[in-house]
């Protein structure tokens, strides 16, 4: 469901009106009855069918929303976060991850969710990626994985190595390990998840020009260059570390598939500024399919009928393509 106060019931009513024919049948774990009022007062035709399995989904799904209903301790109020509520989004996320790890569904989409109100409830992760990630550690029973969270839209993929961090702190956290890891994990998933045969890497710089030989940093010469070539070492096609100043215009595009980022920011200004609209989440490099809308609850607009769901239908097909290519 995502953060209740936000955008994401007015997306996902606006998802199954406007693309269900077109997407993979699907169900939201969230309030019945919010969802049914919030279709009310926006106006929108959209049935609301609630399931007790989620195996009922594919034969409800073309002519309601289904439903797994988990009712909300308080009603929520468009634009004001309810900490109570919290706990229950909490749960969403869970049940979905169980829901993965039964083999019962082939992919979970998360709606953006508030983590200061989540973090008041004892969410104790940065962000959904983190979460998730080491969720299904704990439930497997196996070591956590570096999380890696690709940022995706028909012009470009993008993966920070360090993701929710201050900036004053990425330098000090960059290792040859962890950009070496991403890296990996980014070359498999474009392969089993993306269908690209050999995918063409590029690695940005840290440093403006690329450090300049040590003048503006010297990240690039003992971290980021040693871990490409090591990378290229284990067969993999990468190029770098580059100036990213230019690494993302048509041009330089066209000669990579995906670039991997030192920061948060560096992967997600380019991404949002050439297409805001249609960007999705992927956490990469777990056994479970999880996409996410590449926008946040919109707390300035939500329950006013605005809020444009096409990032959110993209990142259910692109669930749905993903867990295919998987065989799920």
């Amino acid at each position: 469901m995502g953060e209740p106060a936000g955008i994401g019931g007015e997306v996902t009513l606006k998802a199954w009106a406007n693309a269900r024919t077109e997407l993979p049948p699907f169900a939201v774990i969230d309030d019945a009855d919010r969802l049914e009022a919030l279709a009310q007062t926006l106006g929108l035709a959209v049935p609301v069918a609630r399931i007790e399995a989620f195996g009922e989904t594919k034969a409800v799904s073309r002519r309601a929303l289904p439903v797994l209903h988990r009712p909300l301790p308080v009603r929520p109020t468009p634009g004001t976060p309810e900490p109570r509520n919290a706990a229950r989004v909490i749960g969403a996320i869970d049940e979905g991850i169980e829901l993965l790890l039964s083999g019962a569904a082939g992919g979970m989409v998360t709606n953006p969710i508030h983590k200061e109100t989540l973090y008041r409830a004892g969410f104790a992760e940065p962000g959904h990626t983190e979460y998730i990630t080491r969720r299904v550690a704990d439930a497997r029973g196996e070591a956590e994985a570096l999380p890696v969270m690709m940022l995706a839209c028909p012009a470009l993929k993008v993966v920070p190595v360090t993701i929710h961090l201050p900036l004053a702190q990425v330098a000090q956290a960059l290792t040859q390990e962890n950009i070496m890891a991403a890296g990996r994990t980014l070359a498999r998933a474009l392969v089993t998840d993306f269908g690209l045969a050999r995918p063409r890497l590029a690695v940005a710089a840290l440093n403006p020009h690329a450090g300049e030989g040590g003048m503006l940093g010297r990240e690039e010469m003992d971290i980021i260059a040693p871990a490409c070539a090591e990378l290229r070492r284990e067969g993999i096609d990468v190029a770098g570390p580059l100036p990213a100043d230019t690494l993302f215009h048509e041009a330089a595009r066209a000669r990579f598939d995906a670039v991997l980022c030192m920061y948060h920011d560096q992967a997600l200004i380019p991404l949002k500024t050439l297409d805001f609209v249609r960007g999705v989440n992927i956490t990469l490099g777990l056994p479970i399919v999880r996409t996410s809308p590449d926008h946040g609850t919109a707390f300035d607009i939500a329950g006013t009928g605005k809020a444009d769901p096409a990032s959110l239908i993209e990142a259910i097909r692109l669930a749905g393509e993903i867990a295919a290519r998987r065989g799920i």
